[in-house]
């Protein structure tokens, strides 16, 4: 039998149009693929930012704590009312960090970023005590930390109004009214070893 020339025309429009069917259906497979948001895409995102806010959080206490600032934070301590703020309650900061250095760049890294953060102080043997410094809030799930250790002496000031000549040392020998927040648990001139805690988190 012979095979007419429209029977070998149509068979190869037949075989074209199936090619091309599968190459639009390849192509559509792998555009697909390549913009599918998958809940790790999500989580992969999420830890780039918690390891961002980690980062400036250690950041922001390495250069506080090489200027002053921090310590001069830990050091706003009112001890006849037993607070850091200007009054008996609370006595944290609740609203953003502390009227100083510290607080402003506090404020600035994060609070301005609508980032929440609270800051903690560790002090006493084995850093077994806490005191809080500031208090934004209980943290979320992907809260995230940054920690860093401050040695004070036994003659650092206070730094809050009205007692910028109190030392620690007057306050830990009963010489002076009222107490620190921390006690002298550190032999010879250092006073303690106050470790940090920022605890960052995104509202």
């Amino acid at each position: 039998m012979t095979v007419r020339p429209t029977d070998d025309r149509a068979q190869a429009h037949t075989l074209e149009a199936f090619a091309a069917a599968i190459l639009i259906v390849a192509g559509l497979t792998f555009a697909l693929q390549a913009t599918a948001v998958t809940p790790l895409s999500a989580s992969t995102s999420n830890q780039h930012l918690e390891n961002q806010q980690r980062a400036v959080a250690n950041d922001l206490l390495e250069t506080s704590a090489a200027n002053g600032d921090l310590e001069a934070a830990l050091l706003r301590w009112d001890p006849d009312r037993e607070t850091f703020t200007d009054s008996r309650s609370p006595r944290y900061f609740t609203g953003g960090g502390p009227p100083n250095g510290f607080g402003a760049a506090l404020n600035e890294s994060f609070g301005d970023r609508r980032i929440a953060f609270n800051v903690h102080i560790r002090h006493g043997p084995d850093n077994a005590a806490e005191t809080t410094l500031v208090s934004m809030g209980a943290p979320s799930d992907n809260a995230v930390t940054a920690t860093r250790t401050v040695v004070v002496t036994d003659d650092a000031n206070l730094t809050a109004p009205g007692h910028e000549n109190t030392t620690l040392r007057a306050l830990s020998d009963g010489t002076a009214d009222g107490e620190f927040y921390a006690t002298d648990a550190a032999p010879g001139a250092v006073y303690d070893r106050l470790e940090v805690r920022i605890v960052v988190w995104q509202l």
